[in-house]
């Protein structure tokens, strides 16, 4: 009789185990269940990521590429207008008939009055040949300098004109510049509106004047 509880407490024993072994066995399988499934997740989060990567480049370059179209495009489309309208010096000037061939031979006749009472011009043929772009003759004084004639401060209403002493000797006043004794050889640029004068000029005095364009007006100053 004193037996029989002793084959109960090793039952019950033997049952508590087996009951432990297989909570060890569930917590086991939990904590593998669980591992796996961080693992699967983590094993997904750089597939996503590396995923997106790709994507987001793509869609930032092709983000790029259409705004660079639209820039590109403005453009061109400006450099089509403005090749399609008219320039404003086109506009404003019109197209001259081609130049030709101007050749002129000295002959004393050729000198006649002109803008000054006191010299004589000689034309060379530039005003036809350019068709009035350009104005070239040779300027000689025919009397003696007369400072209350020849000295009046004035301007050209000009683009361009250029002086060469051919003979002689000339003083001319610029303005900025002072007097200056021109002789022989001598060339000077008078600029648009520039206000000048000549202040005395040798006997022989000779000057080839080039100017544009060939029409301008004369305005006297006064000083």
């Amino acid at each position: 009789m004193a037996r029989k509880p002793a084959k109960k407490t090793a039952a019950r024993k033997s049952s508590r185990t087996v009951a432990k072994s297989s909570k060890r066995k569930a917590v086991k399988a939990g904590k593998r269940k669980v591992g796996k499934a961080r693992k699967a997740a983590a094993a997904r989060k750089p597939a996503r990521k590396v995923a997106n990567k790709p994507a987001r480049k793509v869609a930032k370059k092709s983000a790029a590429k259409s705004a660079r179209g639209r820039s590109t495009k403005k453009p061109v489309a400006k450099a089509r207008a403005r090749r399609a309208s008219p320039t404003l010096a086109a506009r404003a000037k019109p197209a001259r008939p081609p130049q030709r061939v101007a050749v002129s031979h000295y002959n004393n006749a050729d000198f006649e009055s002109g803008l000054r009472t006191y010299a004589q011009y000689r034309d060379l043929g530039i005003v036809d040949a350019t068709h009035g772009m350009v104005r070239a003759h040779v300027l000689r004084f025919v009397e003696p300098c007369d400072p209350e004639v020849v000295s009046k401060l004035h301007s050209h209403d000009t683009e361009f004109q250029m002086v060469y002493v051919l003979k002689g000797w000339v003083k001319t006043e610029l303005e900025g510049e002072g007097e200056v004794t021109m002789r022989q050889g001598s060339a000077w640029t008078q600029p648009p509106h520039i206000k000048h004068k000549i202040n005395d000029y040798s006997d022989d005095a000779e000057l080839l004047e080039i100017i544009l364009p060939a029409d301008f007006e004369t305005v006297e100053l006064a000083g």
